[in-house]
């Protein structure tokens, strides 16, 4: 299992583990890519150790391990690519955005031996980085995303929420699922200010902690990793965009509409909130969608990677319930992406103003998740995924109401109220 590690060295297994691992016994490179400062360097190190930290893999392939950060390292990479990646040896190359060229040299590397394992490559950056995979590397290449840690990852225990059991036990069996599942009860709010870095959410206990090492967070993707994906002269009119949209989270978003508040033209706000997307800081969830007699609103809603980055951003105190929202989104996040079996996470909103937070499409069914801060949820919290049911009858799953107490129950013989610490 790959782990990171918390100060007094007590392993932290990653959910992603088990993925990347059965990624790396059949393709020849395999590409892991999220935020900075997720723990994909930590992940990559740690590849080919037990879950007691001990050598294995490491002392019989002898992976060698490269960060584009080590300025050596990069000024070889731009000079003789090939002499960085030659050999028999495993390689991990760290950062690997830094310079993409490098990828041509890993192509022509497994053209020349293909073996499964032979590269892990990391990376900031989702487009660039991606665009460039494509094109060297099709067919040659899987793809992870290591997203901020989840909450049962900052509990040690190396997982997701309890979404698989639900999408793939019947429905009639979902009370059972959650009230047997082991958990005690956790403030939400408390998890969404401390967010999922691992430094913030692990290694530091103060708010005041936590705030030093966000503002130097945003200052490092401003004044470093901003630039090398795109030329920004106004980083003051950039750091503006970052906070609305971070006040913003959970809305529908409406780029025009951002652009007027801030004084910024909407081709401006169109291609931030790009570069935001492509460094693995901004979500947009797209419309759940289909042929139907109610016409949909398609424009995504916004939310974040980290609820703590985006409370920082907005200089909000006191988490909202789109906080919760965003907390359950970055654990669906997580699942999605662990999964060998593509699932979508999608919204569902109508003109009428009918709206359902999340909408999991997985195995060939639709699951409605309402979120709701609320301590005592009432059938009125489930009108709207009642309102989802009419609609799309029984194309549809149950639907699950997360709230932020207790109780275990049907509030419909088709909602299950749940509280958010059971599942997530």
């Amino acid at each position: 299992m790959i782990i990171i590690h918390t100060m007094n060295n007590l392993p932290l297994p990653r959910a992603v583990s088990g993925t990347l691992d059965s990624m790396m016994r059949v393709m020849p490179a395999v590409v892991v890519a999220g935020a900075r400062q997720t723990g994909k360097s930590t992940l990559a190190r740690a590849l080919g150790q037990s879950p007691q930290t001990e050598p294995v893999r490491a002392a019989t392939d002898g992976r060698r391990y490269l960060s584009l950060d080590d300025l050596d390292v990069l000024d070889l990479a731009r000079r003789d690519p090939d002499s960085l990646v030659r050999g028999s040896q495993p390689v991990t190359l760290d950062e690997v955005q830094r310079e993409p060229d490098l990828l041509s040299a890993v192509k022509r590397e497994i053209d020349r031996e293909r073996r499964p394992g032979r590269f892990l490559l990391t990376g900031s950056a989702n487009l660039l980085l991606m665009r460039r995979v494509s094109e060297s590397l099709a067919g040659r290449a899987s793809y992870l995303t290591l997203w901020p840690m989840t909450r049962r990852e900052q509990l040690g225990l190396g997982r997701c929420g309890i979404w698989e059991n639900l999408v793939k036990s019947p429905d009639q069996d979902w009370l059972d699922v959650v009230a047997d599942h082991p958990g005690d009860p956790e403030d939400w709010r408390a998890l969404a200010r401390r967010g999922g870095f691992p430094v913030p959410a692990v290694h530091l206990d103060t708010s005041a902690e936590r705030a030093i090492w966000f503002d130097g967070y945003v200052r490092t993707y401003l004044e470093r990793d901003l630039q090398a994906l795109s030329s920004i002269a106004a980083l003051p009119d950039f750091r503006r965009l970052m906070r609305a949209a971070a006040l913003r989270l959970g809305a529908l978003l409406n780029q025009t509409e951002v652009g007027r508040d801030i004084g910024i033209p909407q081709p401006t706000v169109h291609r931030w909130l790009n570069l935001l997307e492509t460094s693995y800081l901004l979500v947009r969830i797209p419309a759940y969608s289909v042929n139907r007699t109610k016409r949909l609103i398609k424009a995504p809603k916004l939310y974040w990677s980290d609820t703590g980055l985006a409370m920082h951003l907005a200089q909000e105190g006191e988490p909202r319930g789109a906080h919760l929202e965003n907390v359950v989104l970055q654990d669906l996040l997580a699942w999605r992406d662990c999964r060998t079996t593509r699932a979508e996470v999608l919204h569902w909103r109508t003109t009428t103003g009918e709206e359902v937070d999340f909408v999991i499409e997985a195995e060939g069914s639709v699951l409605p998740i309402e979120v709701k801060a609320t301590r005592r949820p009432r059938l009125r919290d489930a009108a709207h995924l009642r309102a989802f049911h009419a609609e799309y009858g029984r194309a549809a799953r149950a639907g699950l109401l997360l709230h932020g107490g207790n109780s275990v129950e049907w509030i419909t013989p088709r909602v299950l109220a749940a509280p958010w610490w059971k599942v997530v």
